[in-house]
């Protein structure tokens, strides 16, 4: 906690980023209940009103209340941006891990399927696996996890790379330590801080592919609440001035994508041992 505290001290956007995931967070676990409104309840005599004291962002073409639909919203963009994030960093430093420290056939096999899945659009790479295997969430996560699969690889097979022959490591391999133990107590504790600044940017680029693939309907199904589908469906309606549709949910996916854009500094931070001394 000291150390944490001194790295706010330290840098002010580092407050700001950690306040902003405190409250998308805040919304993900207790949305569902401070929403004033049933986000799937319609009411066409109320459709598309401009924001009011009553229904903050406005109501859809449906009558349902945008603020109660954003704020509901914000779980499920987490929940698959955190589980894609988490699939692709436990397979992708572990396998990237391997490759840099034992080299060989195993860093070209490695190397080789890296490039392949980088040959392709990642987006349109994502677009074709949610294609082929169904718009489902579970298929949502997978698809994001894929593409962000080669980003955790590379990190982690350059840094190990650059340190498996360092003297704390030659000192650690004297001292009869197992390659397991090396590569799990000195050399991923190393590796963890460029890797925590990769996980916050792709925390942000895995809420923005989950959107993109609702935006373009091969994503989460309607009515289901996110952001994707409401700034898809609101964009219909931006030209005969109902604006309100698409702004609060695209405003939402910004302020997220933002936070986690900003989080990454304090992560590194946080997690780099030279940091503590």
């Amino acid at each position: 906690m000291q150390h944490f505290l001194y790295v706010l001290r330290e840098n002010p956007i580092t407050v700001i980023a950690f306040s902003l995931f405190a409250l998308i967070v805040f919304a993900a676990l207790f949305g569902p209940l401070l929403a004033p409104y049933d986000p799937l309840a319609s009411n066409p005599a109320r459709a598309l009103q401009p924001p009011s004291w009553d229904h903050w962002f406005g109501t859809d073409q449906l009558g349902r209340d945008v603020f109660s639909r954003v704020l509901v919203a914000t779980r499920l963009d987490l929940t698959i941006a955190v589980a894609a994030v988490t699939i692709s960093f436990a397979i992708g430093s572990v396998v990237g891990t391997l490759a840099g420290y034992y080299g060989g056939l195993l860093d070209q096999a490695v190397g080789r399927v890296t490039d392949t899945i980088m040959a392709f659009p990642l987006f349109v790479l994502a677009m074709g696996i949610v294609a082929a295997m169904g718009n489902t969430v579970e298929n949502i996560v997978y698809a994001t996890a894929i593409i962000n699969l080669p980003f955790y690889i590379r990190v982690a097979r350059a840094e190990v790379s650059v340190r498996r022959h360092a003297g704390f490591v030659e000192a650690a391999r004297l001292a009869g330590n197992s390659d397991a133990r090396l590569l799990a107590m000195h050399l991923f504790p190393n590796i963890l801080p460029p890797m925590m600044v990769q996980v916050s940017l792709n925390m942000g680029w895995a809420i923005l592919n989950a959107a993109g693939l609702s935006f373009i309907g091969l994503g989460v199904r309607p009515p289901t609440p996110e952001w994707g589908i409401m700034v898809a469906e609101g964009a219909t309606f931006i030209i005969s001035g109902e604006w309100w549709l698409a702004l609060f949910p695209g405003a939402a996916l910004m302020l997220a994508v933002f936070a986690f854009n900003l989080l990454g500094d304090g992560l590194r931070d946080l997690i780099d041992p030279r940091r503590r001394t």
